[in-house]
């Protein structure tokens, strides 16, 4: 028993994030599990429109659209980072926004670091928007058909950010602690990479997955979303270590939880319009 904690607790330490170094060149477990992520996300979308009725949309309509998506995740997620969690480093470095280069004291190759999950939740929601209006299709029902998908990506996404060694939790003196090498000291921490993959990822999927069955007014899949996804967010971040530069903001909450909180009263208000609408929809000759 003793032998499996300790290689438990000392697993990221022994974990190479890089697949193939080649030169320059370096293939990460990182990148290749966003891959993963959103090729997951897209065989579970053409399963459904194969399998279920009801959503007039074509096979390789979803594949456009995902590209969009993609390309917004990336967008958003950059930019949320720089808005929400460190707008004045960037307002004196603006190139460094989308450059892979630092530029103070010259120039040296840094890489680009520093997504946002809830910047590229909008970027894929203004995204899709865009594609769906001039597409012609509607944004409620293509909502109810990719949201139920979406969680399980966030596993792999975040087995990466495990593997990565980053995003690490709090200190903590319990057994299922690890040490992190990027983290500063020697305490063991919350895996909670790990808690995320299960609770945002195999969760947040078997319970919209399971939802989606039910009888509910078009685009609630994505109010559910909103506010399943805040509350197991919200919860898990009294696990995680704040981010150094701005650790917690508005009493003992921290960034995360803060955007989590607007994002769960989004969802509920979301489900409200979604139900009077609908109600209305019926009542109406």
């Amino acid at each position: 028993m003793n032998d499996f904690r300790d290689w438990w607790q000392h697993l990221p330490e022994q974990i190479n994030p890089v697949i193939l170094n080649l030169g320059g060149f370096k293939l990460q477990y990182y990148g290749l599990m966003y891959i993963v992520a959103f090729a997951t996300v897209v065989c579970l979308v053409l399963f459904r429109i194969k399998r279920e009725k009801g959503f007039e949309i074509t096979a390789s309509q979803i594949i456009d659209l995902s590209m969009m998506l993609l390309v917004g995740v990336i967008v958003g997620g950059r930019l949320g980072y720089v808005l929400f969690y460190n707008l004045p480093y960037y307002c004196k470095h603006p190139l460094e926004i989308f450059l892979p280069f630092e530029f103070s004291g010259g120039i040296r190759f840094v890489g680009i670091s520093g997504m946002s999950f809830h910047g590229g939740l909008l970027g894929v929601v203004i995204s899709a928007v865009l594609y769906l209006r001039k597409a012609g299709l509607n944004f409620w029902k293509t909502a109810d058909l990719f949201v139920p998908a979406i969680p399980l990506g966030y596993t792999f996404g975040r087995l990466g950010n495990f593997i990565n060694g980053e995003l690490y939790g709090r200190m903590t003196s319990v057994p299922v602690g690890m040490y992190f090498p990027l983290a500063p000291g020697p305490e063991l921490r919350h895996p909670s990479q790990l808690y995320e993959a299960f609770f945002e990822g195999i969760f947040l999927f078997v319970m919209l997955w399971n939802l989606r069955k039910r009888k509910t007014p078009p685009g609630a899949m994505l109010a559910f979303y909103l506010m399943g996804y805040g509350a197991v967010r919200f919860c898990i971040e009294y696990y995680r270590q704040p981010d150094e530069h701005l650790g917690f903001i508005l009493w003992s909450l921290s960034m995360g939880q803060v955007l989590c909180g607007i994002m769960m009263i989004g969802g509920g208000f979301l489900y409200l319009y979604l139900h009077r609408k609908e109600k209305q929809r019926i009542v109406l000759p």
